[in-house]
């Protein structure tokens, strides 16, 4: 189901959701109070595509954290690291937490195993995300007006939740018994279980290892996970957008073009790809953005602006024509190439040196293929001496180099960034930062402004230099 027909099923389920369920509305014999397929359906269309849509969200502030991008106006709120309330995503991810809750709920009344399990993997998916923004956020209370200020629940607790959601919802999956079976509803899979169950164990190995400055990381036990995970590319979790509905990074660069300014890439990523850190241009450089008038790859430096360069043709910014940017692009929620660059983590950290150093390769060719680098292009970049180190060349720094290349525009780099403490080649903290933070990196997010009214009583005092629990030494 593509293209318009693909649109056109999802705006119709999510207004048959919105009214009493598409049976119901339909069909005045049925029970209103007997629930249907369709409320089933449409919920999970609505969670698959709404949970892309906020990892753009998270996406366009995080990657100014860790500079993809860079304002063209000087000293922008995100780009300096201000102290911002971002509602909007906080809002879109509560949004379709409690959509997911109904999924769970409703699915489990009708022994829909492979609906309950795909909400629960999507439950964790998005709960993982805010913790790993904000830390102590509500869960336990937040969901079926149980109250107007829910408690918060630790970020411990809640990362011992994603794990269980996980754990049950690899086994809702594998009882092969659901009453209704998944179908093109799945914006993400259309319904293959199987790609499912590989994505959980793929998250399950994301979340452990976000815990490598803790006592309790087990690098065992993620390479475990990722031996049940992805097999390749084809098994990457993600949302195609079509002509109806563009990528939101395409709509970012569309408004760029007109003017309303957005999309600027940071000379930070410039300078990653272009050779002058490491001595080797990399090929994807091409796919991520375009040379400017001049025929050159132009950043914007942080925090500064763009001076007194003119308001277009001078920098790199995004563009339609490039992978990440075009109108149909997917929004990419897993891939893959992350998975093999978490693989060489945690087979390095446990001294597995080879496997390590097979998992880095193999990572950067996956990527490479996914944004679709040329053969010649990707060989004379993996053999570069720069790149093709050997097992007993590899160092952490070049996984965490290569995977930053890896998750552009993901707020999962973000995470990666606050593991390595921003000690990426080069890397400063942006001119005019944020005094508040005294010459240091954003490490979470501000609550939201809704949240310190209404709950304040229950809302942490925290600041933006305060560590995620994971992030602690």
């Amino acid at each position: 189901m593509k293209n318009s027909k693909k649109i056109t099923f999802y705006l119709i389920i999510t207004l048959c959701v919105g009214i009493i369920g598409c049976s119901d509305y339909l069909d005045v014999n049925t029970d209103p109070n007997n629930p249907t397929e369709a409320p089933l359906t449409g919920l999970m269309t609505s969670t698959t595509f709404e949970t892309s849509q906020n990892m753009y969200s998270l996406g366009s502030t995080t990657s100014y954290y860790v500079q993809y991008l860079a304002s063209p106006n000087q000293a922008s709120s995100t780009d300096i690291q201000d102290d911002v309330a971002y509602d909007d995503t906080w809002f879109r991810f509560y949004d379709v937490m409690t959509d997911l809750a109904v999924l769970r709920q409703d699915a489990a009344e009708q022994g829909a195993t492979e609906y309950l399990g795909v909400a629960k993997i999507l439950t964790a998916l998005n709960l993982a995300t805010v913790v790993d923004a904000w830390g102590d956020v509500p869960y336990s209370e937040a969901f079926f007006v149980e109250t107007l200020t829910p408690a918060y629940d630790s970020q411990e607790a809640l990362y011992d939740t994603v794990f269980t959601m996980l754990d049950e919802g690899i086994a809702d999956l594998e009882q092969g018994n659901s009453t209704i079976s998944l179908g093109d509803d799945d914006f993400i899979y259309q319904g293959d279980t199987a790609k499912w169950i590989s994505f959980a164990h793929m998250l399950k190995a994301r979340y452990l290892n976000h815990l490598s400055k803790q006592e309790v990381y087990a690098p065992s036990e993620i390479l475990a996970e990722l031996d049940q995970g992805f097999t390749g590319n084809s098994e990457d979790a993600q949302v195609d957008y079509f002509q109806e509905e563009f990528n939101p990074w395409a709509n970012v660069a569309i408004d760029n073009s007109n003017l309303l300014l957005g999309g600027w890439l940071s000379e930070q990523i410039i300078k990653h790809l272009d050779g002058t850190l490491y001595g080797v241009f990399d090929p994807r450089m091409e796919t991520f953005t375009d040379t400017n008038d001049n025929g050159e790859y132009i950043g914007t430096r942080n925090g500064a602006g763009r001076g007194d360069a003119p308001e277009q043709g001078a920098r790199s910014v995004l563009t339609t024509n490039t992978f990440y940017a075009s109108e149909t692009a997917p929004i990419l929620i897993a891939t893959y190439a992350e998975q093999k660059f978490i693989e060489a983590e945690a087979a390095f950290r446990s001294n597995q040196l080879t496997r390590a150093y097979e998992a880095y390769l193999a990572g950067i060719e996956a990527h490479m293929n996914k944004v679709g680098v040329s053969e010649s292009a990707k060989n004379d970049y993996s053999t570069d001496p720069a790149v093709a180190v050997g097992v007993n060349g590899l160092t952490l720094d070049q996984i965490f180099k290569e995977k930053y290349t890896a998750m552009y525009l993901h707020p999962e780099a973000w995470v990666d960034a606050r593991r390595y403490d921003y000690q990426y080649e080069d890397m400063e903290v942006p001119a005019n930062l944020n005094p508040a933070l005294n010459g240091q990196f954003i490490r979470r997010l501000s609550y939201p402004d809704s949240e310190t009214q209404r709950n304040s009583e229950n809302v942490p005092d925290i600041t933006l230099l305060d560590r995620i629990w994971w992030d602690q030494e």
